[in-house]
């Protein structure tokens, strides 16, 4: 029985891994064409459905944490999801003033190459039970530089989308309501930001740490 469920756990886990592959080389071929053929204004709209679906599939790994799937902790997993939803949804795709900044140009290369070299990793670690060594550097190394680049597209988004979030007063909730309770989207936002000035060096030190341990077990092995 034990043996059953984990062929069968391994089998959700490559379908799962390989299917988001899919959706983030798409983000990234749309991105790539799109540039090629026009400008980064129009990279957006080029993959906004592959990038809503491919993003919001990720609330899944969350579950996986919970449920005992996968190893990883939750208290990584959800931050990272967090903000990455919270730009998907609740920036880029709430306040179409920002799209054409070329900075979502910058996030979604980012993005998507991180999600490309992490998906086959574990894809092919769930498939076949191991993966290339040049494949555990890239996923464990190119952070280095895309983390860098992925946050510094996070934050500058929010701070040019403050002032469209200030003026349409989206998701707000004014006094007085039967709920006796107000929400400002627009100090939230900055709120968020502020999350950034911690959270970010103690993720990047974390990833750090991560690349340490895989890449000297992998030189003993």
């Amino acid at each position: 029985m034990a043996s059953f469920l984990t062929a069968l756990r391994r089998l959700y886990l490559s379908i799962y891994n390989w299917t988001i592959f899919i959706g983030w080389f798409q983000v990234l071929f749309l991105a790539l064409k799109t540039l090629k053929e026009s400008d980064h204004e129009h990279v957006y709209n080029a993959v906004e459905k592959p990038l809503l679906l491919a993003q919001s599939a990720a609330v899944l790994e969350i579950l996986h944490g919970l449920v005992g799937l996968v190893r990883s902790p939750i208290s990584s997993t959800l931050p990272q999801i967090g903000s990455r939803l919270y730009l998907t949804w609740g920036i880029l795709w709430s306040f179409p003033e920002i799209r054409t900044h070329i900075l979502v140009t910058s996030l979604v290369i980012s993005w998507s190459i991180t999600e490309i070299i992490r998906y086959s990793f574990f894809g092919m670690k769930e498939a076949f039970g191991f993966a290339p060594s040049w494949h555990l550097w890239l996923r464990y190394s190119t952070f280095l530089v895309l983390y860098p680049t992925g946050i510094s597209s996070e934050v500058g988004l929010i701070y040019f989308a403050l002032p469209y979030i200030k003026a349409s007063n989206k998701y707000c909730i004014r006094m007085p309501n039967k709920w006796n309770f107000s929400f400002d989207y627009f100090y939230a936002a900055i709120l968020t930001l502020g999350t950034y000035v911690p959270g970010s060096p103690h993720m990047y030190r974390y990833m750090l740490g991560q690349r340490k341990r895989a890449l000297s077990k992998s030189k003993k092995e």
